[in-house]
């Protein structure tokens, strides 16, 4: 369907073989017959060309004159850098805040504990407030969030389903306050429309420490980069995937490709095992997912 809205007439025939294509990938059955895992090749022409900084590299390819743009939403509306892990993305970010002139805020949470009910709860004696700050999972934002005016976030909770306020909800900050944080959409129906942020109280609970606590924060994440998995409620018209590692579970490099509107917005960076760029990667499928459908 994405595809269908990004065809131009005359090329139409190229895109019905990258619909194609994308589906043998999503199918696992590119590559010919294999176990689930099969070696993806990618034409030269998609590839980004790198030396030594392979971050540098992939922003020059899709956030080349960024700062010039911050005022502008439409200019991050339909681009951003998938990554397998939460890591990549942290790393990306952290780059392209530090090429940003403008000071900007650091937002630092605030770790309580709830009272539990658990019979684990003697275990909370052992976790000071210091060791619950450096916990990172999906969905919770860090302990310490930078945040500058002009950057694109990431809403990471469902608030306001009716305004388009929903986990995954990509924004950019216009003003920054001490407890509340002005910004604009950047995506959907309700694009260009301001909403306020505010710090917010929620319940945490990791299976790595057994009980719950409490954390206040806003709800956001700088997303220049964003994972594969984050990614499936996007339709961009301008991506560069960066795999420094490859796709990891099943489906991953399928929701990068069916994210496009065209063939032609994609661009990747791939790196081998020994951190040597190459045109090819791996795909995984979970074939016994379509068993009995």
């Amino acid at each position: 369907m994405r595809l269908q809205v990004g065809c131009p007439t005359n090329d139409f025939d190229a895109t019905k073989t990258f619909t194609e294509w994308i589906l043998r990938i999503g199918e696992g059955n590119i590559s010919g017959p294999n176990d689930g895992e099969a070696e993806v090749e990618f034409l030269k022409d998609v590839i980004v060309r790198s030396t030594s900084d392979h971050i540098h590299s992939i922003v020059l390819t899709i956030y080349s004159s960024f700062e010039n743009h911050l005022d502008d939403p439409s200019y991050f509306q339909d681009k951003d850098i998938f990554v397998p892990t939460n890591e990549e993305v942290d790393a990306i970010n952290d780059y392209m805040l530090r090429l940003m002139k403008d000071e900007g805020k650091t937002y630092i949470n605030l770790d309580f504990f709830c009272k539990t009910e658990s019979k684990y709860c003697f275990k909370e004696s052992i976790y000071s407030v210091d060791v619950l700050n450096v916990f990172k999972t999906s969905g919770i934002p860090n302990h310490k969030l930078t945040l500058r005016t002009g950057v694109p976030v990431m809403l990471l909770h469902n608030i306001d389903q009716t305004k388009g306020l929903c986990n995954g909800t990509r924004l950019q900050i216009v003003r920054l306050g001490k407890h509340v944080i002005e910004t604009h959409i950047i995506g959907g129906r309700f694009f260009n429309e301001t909403t306020y942020k505010l710090h917010m109280k929620f319940t945490l609970f990791d299976k790595r420490i057994l009980f719950r606590f409490l954390q206040k924060q806003f709800l956001l994440v700088v997303c220049f980069a964003m994972t594969v998995n984050k990614s499936q409620k996007q339709s961009l018209s301008t991506v560069v995937l960066y795999l420094h590692r490859p796709v990891f579970t099943h489906g991953q490099l399928y929701v990068v490709a069916s994210r496009l509107t065209s063939k032609k917005c994609l661009k990747i960076l791939i790196c081998d095992d020994e951190g040597r760029l190459t045109n090819k990667t791996k795909n995984v499928v979970y074939k016994e997912v379509f068993q009995r459908l």
